[in-house]
């Protein structure tokens, strides 16, 4: 079963569920949950990182199957679900094809939607394979550092794309690479035409300086709100205004 821990477990109502990215752990979402006390908040490991290293997952269903046999584990029967990058996307494909009885609501930070051309489907499974053999072959230190000059992680100081290397070199570089290939963007569907259909309410949060995401937000109209002084990694680098944003948002679920 995936690691995962529970926060505020006194509180009654429904829960906050929070998926982080890819390199990242549980203990990404601290800084926001220390300001979401009203709520009971289920952290969870993503598959081959933190302390679910030794959980692999085989691509998207599996995930659903993983959340699912957790979120009963604990209990949990309503809930709302928050996803940053690959946890975004886990959290839009779960909410799209699993279609939880339990879900009050989805917020989507900077999770890309899919592919919608089968050319954009090999260049990306090309990258990601490629990506993956980088993990598993070379320094975790190098590859990190070329990681972050992505374009999508643009707007990073120096001295923040310094941090964030040195807090990732403790993932298992093999588990990282495996994660990548099941859950790469040339596997997952085109999800707009799903996501317009939800009937629980979703929102698409966005750090102001993400032009890659605000403008994928724009594209297919999806409801956006932009985290102000934040780039990519929104609820990192202002996780209060990224707390304020959800708060009302929740305010909105009924």
């Amino acid at each position: 079963m995936l690691a995962a821990k529970l926060y505020n477990p006194e509180k009654s109502g429904p829960c906050l569920v929070w998926l982080h990215g890819l390199l990242g752990s549980a203990d990404d979402w601290l800084s926001v949950i220390g300001q979401c006390n009203d709520y009971r908040s289920l952290a969870i490991n993503l598959p081959g990182h933190g302390g679910s290293q030794e959980e692999t997952c085989q691509g998207f269903e599996h995930f659903n199957e993983q959340l699912n046999a957790l979120l009963q584990h604990y209990q949990i029967n309503e809930y709302y679900l928050i996803g940053y990058s690959l946890g975004a996307r886990l959290a839009m494909y779960f909410a799209c094809f699993y279609q939880p009885k339990g879900l009050l609501g989805l917020v989507i930070e900077g999770g890309n939607v899919g592919l919608e051309d089968l050319q954009a489907r090999c260049e990306r499974k090309k990258n990601d394979n490629a990506w993956a053999q980088r993990f598993r072959t070379e320094s975790m230190h190098k590859v990190l550092s070329d990681w972050y000059q992505q374009a999508v992680f643009a707007d990073l100081s120096a001295a923040q794309r310094d941090k964030l290397i040195e807090l990732r070199q403790e993932n298992n570089p093999q588990a990282i690479a495996d994660m990548l290939e099941s859950t790469s963007l040339s596997q997952q569907p085109f999800l707009v035409p799903n996501l317009h259909q939800l009937t629980c309410p979703y929102h698409y949060f966005c750090g102001e300086r993400d032009q890659k995401f605000r403008s994928v937000s724009q594209q297919y109209t999806l409801p956006l709100t932009l985290i102000e002084n934040a780039g990519h990694n929104a609820h990192r680098e202002n996780p209060t205004g990224y707390a304020t944003a959800l708060h009302h948002f929740l305010s909105h679920c009924g």
